[in-house]
């Protein structure tokens, strides 16, 4: 794939108020780290954060808007508080359009947490509740195709989920797993690219998260503490971000 590519964005969620102050939508969130990891790969004459990308956002939860696939050369799902198994109105239509993505050979996707639970059930895999929440910056074994791509021995990522997918497609490789999540990403040479963790959030963004969940109850205070210790840990979101763009431009 050569540049421009013409990337939409999926957005799932609506951030929090101050992440939503900086970035507007997570659209923006991923925005800024996709400038960020093409200005990292030093391929200015190719692309980079001025050079290279036709970024939009779409509304998929509120006006279920979508782009039409003959317009767009990537799709990229954000992540979001929903469950990926549930049957509401936007989540079916979401996995239908994931679906035709999937149907065709030109447009590849990228899916981050959510949106990687959601083209694992677009691809007929199991997606439920793990065995509890995953959350700030964590650790993740790399398979031999995730070392290859992410060109890292471990990962480090920020983490908020506590669903999970099931097991992996025979035609997909899998980039990594957790002691708490098996499935850590996903790949499909010029097609898919998955990952559980965020590597758009940064320390705010998560911090914003966490608290807000505490504060509702959602995370009890050990959770919240354990995660907390964690949060201004160094994380590989730019690196993430990097391989990704390699996936989009790789023949």
């Amino acid at each position: 794939m050569k540049p421009p590519l013409r990337i939409a964005m999926l957005e799932c969620d609506t951030p929090l108020l101050k992440t939503r102050g900086k970035y507007g939508g997570y659209g923006g969130v991923f925005k800024a780290l996709f400038e960020a990891g093409a200005d990292a790969l030093n391929m200015p004459d190719v692309i980079s954060s001025k050079k290279g990308m036709e970024i939009t956002t779409w509304d998929v939860v509120n006006s279920e808007l979508y782009p039409k696939l003959e317009n767009v050369d990537v799709v990229l799902l954000t992540g979001s508080k929903s469950n990926a198994f549930d049957n509401d109105p936007w989540i079916l239509k979401l996995v239908d359009f994931v679906k035709d993505v999937l149907a065709q050979d030109r447009i590849r996707i990228i899916g981050v947490c959510f949106g990687h639970q959601i083209l694992g059930r677009a691809m007929g895999v199991k997606v439920d509740r793990g065995s509890g929440w995953e959350i700030s910056v964590c650790e993740i074994n790399l398979s031999a195709k995730g070392k290859e791509l992410f060109k890292k021995d471990k990962l480090n990522l920020y983490q908020m989920h506590r669903d999970i997918v099931y097991g992996c497609p025979s035609d997909v490789e899998e980039l990594g797993w957790s002691p708490t999540c098996s499935n850590q990403g996903m790949y499909v040479k010029g097609k898919v690219m998955t990952v559980q963790g965020h590597p758009e959030f940064t320390n705010p963004i998560e911090t914003e998260i966490m608290e807000a969940r505490h504060g509702q109850g959602i995370f009890d205070d050990a959770t919240f503490e354990d995660g907390m210790k964690r949060v201004g840990s160094h994380h590989d979101g730019v690196a993430v971000a990097q391989a990704f763009i390699r996936f989009l431009l790789e023949d």
